[in-house]
């Protein structure tokens, strides 16, 4: 079971603690470390020295000691049968750079001072020994041949060679000596070693287990704890407190865990108070929806009554107006044939106005199917419904290549209809009217410009012509009921697009907007 600890030993931060626990043992481990190269080192100093440099001095000691004997041996011959054969050996031994007058130059490079007089002594005995006898007793039997050798000179002889053996056996055996000396090194540093190692070892096991040791119960356990009041807390238990363990790091996000789930007590506390409120919101809502469905049927059956039982009343005055004013014109006064004349235009202009609201209405409420249109064929068909405009007014109506798009086909009809209607109603009388269409593709869509050389529109009016019933013109100079732009709008945002107007660099209007495109 964890216990909290208390303030003092909280105040101690995880990232303290385990920055002391990994510089000791860091520290440790350096020390161990440094001693095993260390000890490495020596050894293989005392190995190299076994291997290499003892063994590789006495092989040339023992080679040059038998060159040495080779050649007293020689010259032993050659004084006792005068045989020049008999001098090979010495002669052998002179050419070979192998001597112990070399060993002792080699010696005296090493830096050891026993091993370099050693040597030096047997070179030195060697050379009055070559110089004494062995070239006098040569160049004599070369001379007056072997009777004037003496016994003297051979006995002389004798003494200086046993002189140069025991200088070189001494030098052979300091040699030996030596490698002795390192063997037993090599062995001790070998043990040293092994312990080393095994030391070596033994800390890394025990700071694997302190490490283990520090970080279960600084860490892990502590960790636990939390995670299981956490999880009692997230289980739905908000009543169960957040116990505050561990050191300072763990501590804090204990600390912060306990203040969130009493925070999440309140908020629950706030939500419980006020789920009566959204209660009565939610029967609110469900009322207004009520009434909205209701509200929505009598704009329906207002539509049907405005397509039917409105217009029917509304033919007839009409008609019976335009009656009176065939059988009638002229035979009253100027003011009855105005009068007359006006009731006339009213009607008809009524009629519009409920054919156009009639429209405006069904935008989006009447579904049609949504297809792949070709915009091209819905100008041509927009073109078509105009055809009497356009060849009145002698306009010419142009396009660049025209995209496919996603949308209802008569709807996109329409709006083409009414923004070539705008361009040719809202003419420059000074010039004929030209209509161009161009699209350019945007990422998922396609915007679209109709550009006409016309009146243009004030930059003021820019959004105020997509209200319903705004005019900017006087009725008796430019017909229509105010719903052409407002009706183009509503179509191109049932479509999901947007619908503006930008300043052209020259004359007429320039009319933009956007179409969702057709799956490639």
């Amino acid at each position: 079971m964890t216990v909290a600890l208390t303030p003092a030993r909280r105040s101690s931060t995880l990232r303290r603690r385990l920055r002391t626990v990994i510089i000791a043992a860091g520290l440790a481990l350096l020390v161990v470390v440094l001693g095993t190269v260390l000890v490495l080192v020596r050894l293989f100093d005392r190995q190299d020295a076994v291997t290499q440099t003892y063994f590789t001095a006495i092989t040339e000691a023992d080679g040059a000691f038998i060159q040495l004997v080779d050649a007293e041996t020689a010259v032993r011959g050659f004084a006792l049968t005068g045989d020049p054969v008999t001098l090979e050996p010495y002669e052998r031994s002179a050419a070979d750079d192998l001597s112990f007058r070399t060993l002792a130059a080699r010696e005296a490079e090493g830096g050891d001072e026993e091993l370099t007089a050693a040597a030096q002594a047997a070179a030195d005995a060697g050379r009055r020994w070559n110089e004494e006898f062995a070239i006098p007793v040569m160049e004599e039997v070369r001379t007056g041949g072997v009777e004037v050798v003496t016994t003297e000179e051979i006995e002389q002889g004798r003494l200086l060679f046993d002189e140069a053996r025991s200088a070189a056996e001494d030098y052979i055996d300091l040699l030996r000596d030596r490698r002795a000396d390192a063997v037993g090194e090599l062995g001790m540093w070998t043990y040293v070693a092994a312990g080393t190692v095994a030391l070596l070892v033994l800390a890394a096991i025990a700071l694997g287990i302190a490490l283990w040791v520090t970080l279960r119960r600084w860490i892990l356990e502590p960790l636990d704890s939390l995670a299981a009041d956490a999880r009692a807390v997230s289980s739905g238990d908000l009543r169960h407190p957040v116990a505050s363990v561990g050191p300072g790091e763990i501590a804090a996000l204990a600390d912060d865990v306990e203040r969130m789930r009493v925070a999440l007590v309140d908020q629950v506390q706030v939500l419980e108070s006020s789920r009566a409120e959204i209660a009565l919101a939610h029967e609110l809502l469900t009322e207004q929806a009520e009434e909205l469905r209701r509200s929505n049927r009598d704009l329906e059956q207002f539509a049907y009554v405005a397509s039917h039982d409105l217009q029917e009343p509304l033919r007839k005055i009409a008609s019976f107006t335009q009656l009176l004013q065939k059988r009638y014109g002229g035979q009253m006064d100027e003011r009855a044939d105005q009068y007359i004349a006006f009731a006339v235009d009213g009607a008809k202009r009524m009629q519009q106005l409920i054919q156009d609201l009639l429209g405006f209405s069904r935008v989006g409420r009447v579904g049609g199917e949504v297809s792949d249109v070709d915009l091209a064929v819905a100008l041509d068909d927009a073109l078509e419904n105009l055809s009497e405009s356009v060849a009145e007014s002698g306009a010419v109506v142009t396009h660049d290549e025209l995209p496919i798009v996603r949308g209802e086909h008569p709807l996109l009809v329409q709006l083409l209809q009414n923004l070539v209607g705008n361009a040719i109603k809202f003419r420059d009388p000074s010039r004929p009217p030209t209509v161009h269409l161009s699209a350019t593709r945007m990422a998922d869509s396609w915007e679209l410009e109709c550009r006409d050389n016309g009146i243009g529109i004030d930059p003021q009016y820019a959004e105020r012509v997509f209200v319903i019933f705004q005019r900017l013109h006087a009725k008796d100079i430019y017909e229509g009921t105010g719903i052409g732009l407002s009706l183009c709008k509503k179509i191109v945002e049932f479509h999901g697009g947007r619908i503006w107007i930008e300043q052209p660099d020259g004359e007429g209007t320039s009319i933009h907007w956007t179409l969702p495109a057709a799956d490639d």
